[in-house]
This record gives structure tokens, sequence and C-alpha cells, in this order.
């Protein structure tokens, strides 16, 4: 099924009548497809439209992705990926930075999924451990994190409430956004 097929279906679910137990179903049986090689991948979805599903999504919905081990690490690691397609070069092309994400409820040490990403040399990388050492850590609920990553939430917002907290150099932090065309919902 091509991304344009997909991306149609996506649109086309009322997620408003689903449950959050029907919606981690409904990723389930896709997320199954993609592994049983029908060609029907998640990772089809367009940024785009991925954006969209998440500002359709209620907060229970998007908590229930983020509960759900390996359905958060799809959309995690989705994310991931596709941040060096939206990254803005010339914004960043004198700034050198390693951030480490955390993201609570995890598998991974201190109950952390972690990530980086490295912006140097007018180039990112992002992804699971990187190997660097970071300069700033910030640690954000995994449906924060997806509601920021997709244009659907102000991290400024987020900083003041106190749903990201950040160590390390604070700047780089604040500054991040900026180098990144954060994707707008279909």
């Amino acid at each position: 099924m091509s991304g344009t097929v997909v991306d149609a279906f996506a649109r086309q679910i009322d997620l408003s009548r689903l449950s959050a137990e029907q919606f981690i179903q409904l990723l389930e049986t896709l997320h199954m497809l993609g592994s049983a090689g029908t060609g029907v991948h998640l990772s089809g979805l367009s940024t785009e439209t991925l954006a969209d599903v998440v500002r359709r999504a209620s907060k229970e919905q998007l908590r229930a992705i983020s509960e759900h081990p390996e359905l958060r690490m799809v959309f995690l690691e989705e994310i991931f990926r596709r941040m060096s397609d939206h990254f803005l070069a010339e914004k960043a092309r004198y700034s050198s930075v390693v951030v480490c994400w955390r993201f609570p409820g995890g598998s991974g040490i201190g109950g952390y999924d972690r990530f980086q990403t490295v912006i140097e040399d007018g180039r990112c990388h992002s992804g699971k451990d990187l190997g660097r050492e970071p300069d700033t850590t910030i640690t954000i609920a995994p449906d924060d994190f997806f509601r920021v990553a997709t244009g659907n939430a102000a991290v400024a917002a987020m900083f003041v409430t106190g749903k990201v907290k950040v160590k390390g150099e604070y700047a780089p932090a604040v500054r991040l956004s900026g180098y990144f065309d954060i994707p707008k919902p279909a």
C-alpha cells in the first residue's frame, strides 16, 4: 500500500469514535501488517499525516501509545528518523550541540528511553544512543513529545509548566526547535 493510500486511510479515520484501547488495536494491526511484509507501514505515513493523526488523537489515545512498549518505540523511532529530513541547516550552520532526550516510563537505564540529536557541521543526526556526551538533556513525557515534534504543542508553554525539564546548557534546548521545519498537520 503506497504512502498516499496509507495517508488517505489515516485521514478518513474518525479518531474521536475510537476509545484509547481501540486506537491501540488499530495501530497494533497496522504495525503487524508492516512487520508481516504486506507493504502497509506506519512509516509510510507522510509527516503531515502523522502530525494530523497526533492532532486528532485524544490525550488518552496519545498516553496509550506512550504506555505501549512496542508502539511507543515505533513512534519515537519514526519521529527521530524524520528529524534530519526537517532540519534547517542554514539556521544551525554555526551551531554544535548534542541533545540527549529522556522519556520516562521506558525500558532503558533508570526507566528512561533515550535518544540523541547531534547537530554539527550543518548536519543533524538523530536516533537511539549515538554515544555522544550531551551538552543538554531534555526530559519529557513521550505523549507530550509527540505533540511538540508534530507541531501540535508549543514547547515554550511546556517549559513554563514544567512538562519539559532541562539539565545542562539551557540555551541549546531553547533554540533547538528553531533548527527544524516542524510539520503542520494536514
